[in-house]
């Protein structure tokens, strides 16, 4: 515990220098306006942004990085507050009640409130983050090749199940596809190449970057070029800080949206926007007020937004230890990680125990960015709303080119992203999820190497993926998630489930 505390307090003071201070607050007020600004996401601002960190110190890359993430998650409410458009898919249930407190005349006030909101919701993701994470880390060390196996089909797996609510199946699908592209390229036992088709660029594989980019990029672009104008702004003229007691008076929904968005948070590849919706129909459920939810309800407004900013540290939980992302955006980061010589995972608290307590520092500092730019800047970040979408995506376009091309310059790499980006929107366009496709390509090698390296070390014989312990209870945490996603199945468990309930009250 006094070690902790220790590198803790390292940590901080390392950040206290005024080269960091200042990529502190360039990097988290980028984030804000890449999360306000429609058609920009969270993990679009951080792809492109791993290419310009290339040149930089390790920490000072990663902070930059995690500033922009944390900046963009928050930045989103800023759009679905006035104009009723969420600025990244986290901010679609602030939507629900931002949007109609604004068109009560209280846009500063509902801001002020998402402002505050999002900076709790972060520090409750902190202290998880501190606490659970050296845990987490000393338990993974227990973790061998047949649990990796079932660990990185669980992330694939859970992630295509919440992220696709309307039908699984798609979500499911999005992931195999993932996995099948992380099939391509140089096998690392062997050294055979597979699925080139004599394509001598594919045998390195297809790289993570560009095709993040062009699935989140690109294919946006290709959908703003598609979708209709968007709504004229909302202006916010009436008080932004808000007062100590409309804070005070939900505190308790914004300990449960926290509590509940750090948790969703330590599910792999899962996402912001799932922990917001999670918190707002909690809040809603155990709410006294719940006839003005969705007609600009204060306290669904607070759900919301400390529920998807709680997600970030908490999503950093298993990035960190397990190097498996907790979302898309952390998906990201390991690949930023890895490029700066920092191996998430496992061995993280032995080889470099100081980088989990510099995420800490770094998701503080920049929470008070987003309290200092979010309460001052109000007004100057609603200007940059008017920034017409069609010259924004030009740059975007520009900004996709630049980063697929500037690692390994190659223009393969950039045709990756226009492949990945037409693929994307089609996926989008037929409503499956990106985030389990991504999910597949990060997690794609640690599935297939732990695999073929669990059957040779038994001679072929699959049963150890079986029979030890830890590989058992995740092996039948999958099959259970997805028997539970077949409408049939779950509907034939909860009738069993509240007739058994019924049965013992009577």
């Amino acid at each position: 515990m006094l070690d902790g505390l220790f590198m803790l307090g390292a940590g901080l003071a390392h950040f206290l220098t005024p080269l960091s201070l200042f990529n502190i607050a360039w990097a988290t007020l980028l984030g804000i306006v890449i999360g306000a600004l429609p058609g920009l996401t969270a993990t679009m601002g951080v792809a492109l942004l791993v290419t310009l960190t290339y040149k930089m110190a390790p920490d000072q890359a990663i902070l930059c990085l995690m500033c922009v993430y944390s900046g963009a998650i928050y930045g989103g409410s800023r759009t679905a507050i006035l104009l009723a458009i969420p600025g990244t898919p986290a901010s679609a249930a602030t939507t629900l009640d931002g949007h109609p407190l604004a068109l009560q005349g209280k846009a500063g006030m509902a801001m002020g409130l998402a402002t505050t909101s999002s900076a709790l919701g972060t520090l409750i993701g902190i202290v998880a983050l501190a606490l659970i994470a050296p845990l987490l880390a000393e338990a993974a060390l227990k973790f061998g090749t047949y649990e990796f196996f079932w660990l990185a089909l669980f992330g694939v797996v859970i992630s295509g199940q919440l992220t696709a609510i309307d039908d699984p199946l798609k979500g499911y699908i999005a992931g195999i596809l993932g996995l099948l592209v992380a099939m391509i390229g140089m096998e690392t036992l062997h050294a055979h190449q597979r699925f080139t088709f004599g394509i001598p660029s594919l045998g390195g594989g297809v790289d993570l970057i560009p095709a993040m980019v062009g699935a989140f990029g690109f294919a946006e672009i290709l959908g703003v070029m598609k979708r209709h104008a968007q709504a004229r702004i909302v202006s916010s003229g009436d008080r932004v800080v808000p007062k100590m007691a409309d804070v005070m008076r939900y505190k308790w929904t914004t300990l449960r949206s926290g509590i509940i968005g750090t948790f969703v948070g330590i599910v792999p590849g899962v996402g912001e926007d799932v922990g917001a919706w999670a918190s707002y129909a909690a809040a809603k459920r155990k709410s006294k007020e719940r006839h003005l939810f969705g007609k600009g309800s204060q306290e669904g407004l607070i759900a919301a937004e400390t529920g998807n900013s709680a997600v970030v540290p908490g999503a950093m939980i298993p990035t960190l230890t397990l190097a498996l992302p907790g979302s898309a955006a952390a998906a990201v980061l390991i690949a930023a990680m890895f490029i700066h010589g920092i191996r998430p995972g496992p061995l993280l608290m032995t080889e470099s125990p100081e980088v989990l307590y510099q995420v800490v520092a770094i998701l503080f500092f920049s929470t008070l960015g987003i309290l200092v730019f979010g309460l001052t800047l109000t007004k100057p970040l609603v200007s940059v709303l008017a920034v017409p979408r069609e010259r924004l995506m030009a740059v975007v376009y520009v900004l996709c080119v630049v980063g697929s091309f500037a690692i390994t310059q190659r223009m393969f790499d950039v045709y990756v992203m226009i492949a990945f980006g037409i693929i994307g929107f089609i996926l989008r366009e037929m409503k499956y999820p990106m985030a389990p496709l991504v999910l597949g390509i990060i997690l794609g090698d640690l599935l297939d190497l732990n695999l073929r390296r669990g059957l040779m070390l038994t001679n072929g014989d699959p049963s150890p993926f079986f029979t030890r312990p830890i590989s058992a209870v995740i092996c039948l945490v999958i099959v259970f998630t997805i028997l539970m996603s077949i409408p049939a199945v779950s509907k034939r468990v909860r009738a069993l489930f509240t007739r058994g309930s019924s049965q013992a009250t009577g």
